[in-house]
């Protein structure tokens, strides 16, 4: 049994600290909303995820160093834009047996980090690894067969996270390439977007797969520059992500991309949601990537255009489709 602390009460962190509860861990879940945390100790039920019974056996906290200090494992469940803000906070308490398990997606908009290098970046020492895949938190709470990879700097670490969370409906692989999962993590949503734009301007399954197709290019070709590994574009965290963002209605993004495609600002399609739309906050850090490492994205240069420059849906997608001709695999010889 390990002592862990799930830091964030959303869907994500609830679902997860369920499964950790499950697979027989000691389980303290922390969140900044003192009313969020007491509506979860009367009610043991989170609004966004009906079909999950929280144990009762899970302790809730808003005090972060009653949360961090006895912990062995923390895993990190706040949105993406809260990550180094959290991990500041974090800092105070920090021990260095501890792992930190980041579980969200993103990539910072100012500084165009990851999240692990922002976790690392506020507190030096720590151990940090990665936890993605595809992986909605409402299927979890379900306890519907799902898969995920975790990245670590050494073996021995990745397999000891990849025990205490996998059991008979979560199984999880290990990787060394944790920045090949990140980028895959973090531009699935923006290319989720798109797809979800797709669909609210009519377009079909022929479309949807374009844009899950082309847009596994552009992550990879990025990845590969950044020092991620081809083979994790293709796996989990790439192919497997972006399919279940750009196709389910759970993903907030996808949920987003169809109401702009409807004729929504991005600001209204993000109140109407009701949740972080992680996309939108990664897809100006995505195309600067794109920039500073000379790659070709036309799919994140519209989505941007359509989120920042009010550029029409319906032209950002003729502008996709009438872009100049060229070879699918430029590798490949005659």
């Amino acid at each position: 049994m390990k002592k862990i602390t799930v830091i964030g009460a959303g869907t994500w962190g609830l679902a997860l600290a369920s499964l950790l509860h499950n697979n027989g861990n000691r389980i303290t879940v922390w969140s900044a909303l003192q009313d969020e945390i007491e509506m979860l100790r009367r009610d043991f039920r989170h609004k966004n995820l009906p079909d999950l019974d929280i144990p009762k056996e899970i302790f809730f906290t808003s005090d972060l160093k009653e949360a961090v200090l006895d912990a062995e494992v923390l895993v990190l469940a706040v949105p993406s834009i809260f990550v180094r803000k959290t991990a500041a906070q974090i800092k105070l308490f920090y021990k260095s047996h501890q792992i930190i398990v980041n579980v969200a997606k993103g990539i910072e908009e100012k500084t165009n980090m990851t999240l692990i290098e922002q976790i690392e970046q506020e507190i030096p020492n720590a151990t940090v690894v990665v936890l993605s895949g595809p992986s909605h938190a409402e299927e979890v709470a379900k306890k519907l067969p799902t898969t995920c990879v975790v990245g670590a700097k050494n073996l021995e670490t990745a397999k000891l996270i990849q025990s205490i969370f996998m059991n008979s409906v979560f199984r999880v692989y290990t990787s060394p390439d944790i920045i090949g999962i990140e980028i895959g993590g973090a531009l699935k949503n923006v290319i989720a977007l798109a797809a979800g734009i797709a669909d609210g301007l009519g377009y079909g399954d022929n479309t949807k797969a374009a844009l899950i197709t082309r847009g596994i290019a552009e992550i990879s070709r990025l990845g590969m520059k950044m020092g991620g590994r081809a083979q994790s574009f293709y796996g989990l965290s790439g192919i497997g992500d972006l399919i279940v963002t750009c196709a389910s209605m759970h993903s907030r993004n996808r949920r987003a991309g169809v109401l702009i495609g409807q004729g929504y600002s991005m600001e209204k399609a993000m109140k109407e949601v009701k949740m972080i739309v992680e996309g939108v906050y990664s897809a100006k850090a995505a195309k600067a990537l794109a920039d500073k490492y000379e790659i070709e994205m036309p799919i994140i240069n519209e989505v941007n255009a359509v989120l920042f420059d009010n550029k029409d849906p319906k032209t950002a997608v003729d502008s996709l489709m009438l872009r100049e001709k060229i070879t699918e695999n430029p590798e490949f010889s005659w």
